[in-house]
């Protein structure tokens, strides 16, 4: 517990420093605003405008986290239909890659003509972004339990529904969270992308204007709070991985 806290405050601690090197490097510089505002300006803004930033920012985490389940959701599912069924894994992933390798920049103005400027298509977006860091992470981890007690299962004649409900998903569980990690940070990208190609509201939309308008504090307000989304969804996926897989820390004690 004592190195995690450590990490975490010099973590903080690098962060503060950039912050304050970013304001100094600014005010010395005389850089204008337009091109660069302080980290003090960005605050104002946000200071200025609470109630606007707030709503913009509960629609695109909503989205985010709803395309963030959605994915998972279709990972996993798939993943498991692969496990179960191994013949099937050169078609689907061949498929998966496939999807991968578009674009989103190039799928979201197609699906916000198909299903309008509503969240919908954000949401969409977003699970397509996260899918597949899930399938790969869950593939992993539910193919490659401990061979020895994989061994053991299958001396006892049991179903391979049964190693899978009692040896491959528990084993696959830090490969969820190592999923997550990856994937809940990258959630909040996806909505805002989505966001960018028509929106009535979200980050992405207050990002989109506050360029057109070369209003960079407000742009960079917005960044800031999606930064600030970015790690405290990190954060806590890795404290919930820490309660969820207890034993590996009782392990790293050992």
């Amino acid at each position: 517990m004592n190195g995690s806290h450590n990490s975490r405050r010099v973590a903080l601690a690098i962060v503060a420093v950039f912050f304050i090197g970013w304001e100094v490097a600014v005010t010395a510089t005389h850089t204008p605003v337009y091109l660069l505002p302080a980290p003090s300006r960005v605050l104002q803004t946000l200071w200025a405008y609470p109630g606007m930033y707030a709503e913009a920012f509960v629609i695109t985490l909503g989205e985010a986290l709803a395309g963030l389940a959605l994915g998972l959701l279709a990972g996993g599912l798939i993943a498991a239909l692969l496990t179960l069924q191994p013949g099937l894994e050169g078609g689907v992933m061949t498929l998966a890659i496939l999807l991968k390798s578009t674009p989103m920049v190039a799928l979201a103005p197609l699906l916000t003509l198909w299903l309008g400027f509503g969240v919908l298509p954000k949401i969409i977006i977003t699970a397509l972004l996260t899918f597949f860091p899930a399938l790969i992470n869950l593939l992993s981890g539910l193919q490659r339990p401990d061979p020895a007690l994989l061994d053991l299962f299958r001396s006892w004649r049991v179903s391979r529904w049964e190693i899978f409900i009692h040896l491959r998903l528990p084993w696959a569980l830090p490969y969820l969270f190592a999923a997550l990690k990856i994937s809940a940070p990258l959630a909040l990208i996806g909505a805002v992308v989505a966001e960018w190609t028509g929106a009535s509201g979200g980050l992405g939309r207050t990002m989109w204007l506050a360029y057109s308008n070369l209003n960079l504090p407000f742009l960079f307000a917005a960044i800031f709070l999606l930064s600030a989304a970015g790690m405290t969804l990190y954060w806590l996926v890795a404290w919930a991985e820490q309660k969820a897989i207890f034993w590996q820390g009782e392990r790293n004690v050992e």
